[in-house]
């Protein structure tokens, strides 16, 4: 018995540390009103500055951390920017890690919308306005204009990577056209003509393509577009298409990473030497590039950039109220690494599959 009375005694608590300190306790100790307090803390003009001196150091002394939620809830504000990425995409995600960043420094939190195989845009867009975020980060959109001006008037909305028609939505990019022109440019420097696009879908895909074409053009050669995907699946699919051919292209410039990926693994395991029989180039510049082991000749859209421009258009239309849209173009950037290289002297000979076994 004496012992449990003894340990009830070491586990006495005061009362008060197990809540919250409010302002009103605050108030009491320094002996003025709580409406006082709150004008201190949200830097209010009116308390002399013993007043506010003496109001911090007491808050320090108690512990105070303020009620955040509450006092965006007063103003109406959740100071929340929501996020549109697709997970499985390498680039997204890099983006995703300097969004973050950008925002916390300007006193925002970001609420992911993953785009996954059984989430789609709209799905991932919808549950971000639940949330009530303020304004939308949209990475890649698919959607068609009319949807994009309807979300933004409902919360400001900021396309980044896609290219739109007008003065919809803000809009923060690279020249995808000029960036693609870029690599024919190289491709073309080291001799190479036979040069194959493995294109993507959607509005990204076709301003891909379309650089290809004018590049491909401007240096008076045949362009030539396989319809092919934004994923390793779809680079090895195509892969098995250009194997098919009698003469295989001396170059493919791929409409991301992810694609070059699928692509560069699925020739290299039939014994074709990358870049001695063949030079591979992707798009993006992801991590997934720059691995060693891979090696990817891509082009930078400069994600750090691009995302500090995004949150700068978000803080525009929230905090400035900046009302018509505004389009920030990047200037791309070409890295050059281990899968491109001169071309062969003649284009590698596949035999045709006999399609009747």
């Amino acid at each position: 018995m004496n012992h449990q009375t003894s340990t009830w005694k070491e586990i006495d608590i005061d009362e008060r540390n197990l809540r919250r300190t409010t302002m009103q306790d605050i108030a009491d100790r320094v002996g003025v009103s709580k409406a006082l307090v709150s004008m201190v803390f949200r830097n209010v003009a009116g308390p002399s500055e013993a007043t506010r001196k003496r109001v911090m150091a007491v808050a320090d002394e108690l512990g105070y951390r303020p009620n955040r939620a509450a006092s965006l809830l007063s103003l109406r504000r959740t100071k929340l920017i929501g996020v549109m990425a697709e997970i499985r995409n390498s680039f997204h995600t890099e983006l995703v890690d300097f969004l973050v960043d950008d925002a916390e420094r300007a006193g925002y939190d970001v609420v992911l919308g993953p785009v996954t195989a059984t989430r789609t845009q709209a799905q991932a867009i919808d549950m971000l306005l639940e949330f009530q975020c303020e304004a939308l980060v949209l990475l890649g959109p698919q959607l068609d204009s009319a949807t994009l001006r309807a979300i933004d008037e409902r919360a400001p909305v900021v396309s980044v990577g896609r290219r739109l028609p007008g003065t919809i939505v803000d809009v923060v990019r690279t020249a995808d056209g000029r960036g693609v022109g870029m690599i024919v440019d190289h491709l073309v420097s080291l001799g190479h003509s036979n040069i194959v696009h493995a294109s993507g879908s959607g509005a990204i895909g076709a301003d891909r393509a379309s650089g290809y074409r004018r590049a491909m053009t401007r240096h008076g050669l045949e362009p030539q577009i396989v319809a092919s995907g934004f994923t390793e699946t779809a680079g090895s699919t195509t892969a098995a298409t250009l194997l098919d051919r009698v003469h295989l292209p001396t170059a493919v410039v791929c409409v991301n990473d992810r694609c070059a990926v699928g692509l560069l693994d699925a020739v290299q395991r039939t014994g074709i030497d990358v870049p001695t029989d063949m030079s591979i180039t992707g798009y993006d510049d992801s991590p997934l590039a720059q691995l060693a082991h891979i090696a990817l000749t891509s082009v930078s859209q400069d994600p750090r950039e691009q995302a500090r421009r995004a949150v700068s258009s978000v803080l525009e239309r929230l905090d400035d109220r900046r009302t018509h849209p505004t389009s920030v173009v990047l200037r791309p950037r070409l890295s050059l690494r281990s899968t491109t290289g001169p071309a062969p002297h003649r284009s590698r000979t596949r035999r045709r599959r006999d399609r009747s076994r």
